[in-house]
């Protein structure tokens, strides 16, 4: 029975299954499409807030500079009007090389030298004593910052050719406590606009790139047999769409490699069975004579076993080829696999095979052979004994298939299941199609990393789909 989009939920459940037993045995990776860690969103928010906090310290820094220079110079303009003032009056009230100064002129901080630099009218703040003593004598504006207070000299010429240097001072507390004000108004202004920004940025990308991570989503469901499935997003009316249509272009440019490499698979596959018969036959004749010596007698039961290898591997291709999604057919159990596997292996030495009872696999039992059988004929090239156990887990049953070899090189462990890669001088098809032969029933065959790191021997992990 299949769901609304034309998969088959046992399927589903056992494609599943498998990647969780993949991912156990590779150390737990998750899948590419729930990796978030290094998303492009994350990155986005990331250089938004970055660059938004970059922007408001600035901005914070260039307003906190502006207005203290501004505090600073309202000061000055205060202290420079007070002693206009208090000049003007002078000139006013002065006669000849006598200075007379007002004492409605003179507020607090206000004091008037001679020529002489002796103070003549007001008074000096405590504090800034000295320095009023230093301003006394000056012969031009002079400002300066002291304890708090900007304090401006500026000497002066009556009319009548009286000079003197009056000196006043301007507590700059209230500007201070403004400038803070203003700074921490900045500050929480920085903050609230940085917050909104990367809050904006972040609502922004979820919603444009929504889309993408459902794709993503979408297409890591997908199987390898999954050739008609399609984004279908519609004519491409942005960015989003446009990749969809793109994609699906490109899926149907794989779909069509792949169903002509199937059907490549099966002619070749139709085309060498009529010889392969052939041999076969005649080599079962020939094994069937008693005239035969010892020497003669192993070279035909290698013949034999040989075609027995090829028939099995071309039967595996076809069905692959094929296509076929009723594959799983539950009901198989695992013990009896370990009997087929060793019939169809020639009860051969240094096989352990240790199952138990109990086990039911949703695959028939010859797929579930033609899966084990070459991961062990493989072990049992590189090493004198081969252990072959199985357990439950996660909705699949694992064959664990290890060896006392000299286990997987470490360049060569990314290698092994691709066609081609043999260290023995072999064609280097019987990972790989065990692989394929998996996979194809929901399953898979994974090399364990961990016990080849770290023991002698290589160990293979087989899983298929449980009952």
């Amino acid at each position: 029975m299949e769901d609304q989009s034309g998969r088959t939920p046992g399927r589903e459940a056992a494609r599943e299954g498998s990647r969780e037993t993949a991912r156990e045995a590779t150390g737990g990776t998750p899948s590419p499409a729930t990796r978030d860690a290094t998303s492009y969103r994350r990155r986005a928010v990331s250089a938004t807030a970055l660059v938004g906090t970059v922007a408001a310290v600035t901005l914070i820094g260039v307003v906190q500079l502006v207005f203290s220079g501004s505090a600073r110079e309202a000061a000055d303009r205060v202290l420079i009007a007070r002693t206009d003032a208090v000049i003007r009056s002078i000139e006013a009230t002065s006669s000849g090389h006598t200075l007379n100064v007002p004492g409605e002129q003179l507020g607090p901080g206000v004091a008037v030298y001679d020529e002489a630099g002796s103070l003549i009218a007001g008074s000096a703040p405590r504090a800034l004593a000295d320095r009023y003593a230093e301003l006394a004598t000056v012969s031009q504006v002079t400002r300066v910052k002291e304890n708090g207070a900007e304090v401006v000299a500026q000497p002066f010429r009556t009319s009548q050719r009286a000079a003197g240097v009056v000196v006043s001072a301007q507590s700059l507390d209230a500007y201070t406590d403004d400038e803070q004000e203003a700074l921490m108004v900045a500050l929480l202004a920085g903050v609230v606009i940085v917050l909104l920004t990367t809050a904006l940025a972040g609502w922004v990308s979820k919603r444009v790139l929504q889309p993408v991570a459902e794709m993503a989503k979408t297409a890591d469901e997908w199987s390898e047999r999954d050739l008609a499935r399609r984004f279908d997003l519609g004519p491409p009316r942005n960015e989003i769409s446009a990749l969809g249509a793109t994609l699906d272009h490109l899926l149907d440019k794989v779909a069509s490699a792949i169903r002509t490499e199937q059907r490549l698979t099966s002619e070749v596959a139709h085309e060498l069975r009529t010889p392969l018969t052939a041999i076969q036959g005649t080599a079962d004749l020939i094994a069937m004579r008693t005239d035969l010596d010892e020497q003669l007698r192993e070279d035909v039961e290698d013949i034999q076993r040989g075609c027995r290898a090829m028939a099995q591997a071309m039967t595996s291709l076809l069905e692959l080829a094929r296509g076929d999604e009723d594959v799983v057919i539950p009901g198989a159990e695992a013990a009896l696999v370990g009997w087929a596997l060793t019939s169809e292996l020639g009860s051969p030495t240094g096989l352990d095979i240790d199952i138990p009872a109990g086990l039911s696999l949703g695959v028939p039992t010859q797929l579930a052979v033609r899966a084990l059988a070459p991961v062990v004929t493989n072990g049992l090239k590189h090493g004198s004994q081969v252990r072959l156990r199985a357990r439950h887990s996660v909705g699949m049953v694992v064959f664990s298939v290890s060896d006392d070899g000299p286990g997987v090189l470490a360049d060569r462990r990314d290698r092994i299941f691709e066609v081609g890669q043999s260290g023995d001088g072999g064609s280097g098809l019987g990972l790989p199609l065990a692989r394929r032969i998996a996979r194809s029933a929901g399953g898979d065959v994974v090399l364990d990393q961990a016990r080849a790191l770290g023991e002698p021997g290589a160990v293979f992990l087989v899983s298929l789909p449980a009952g």
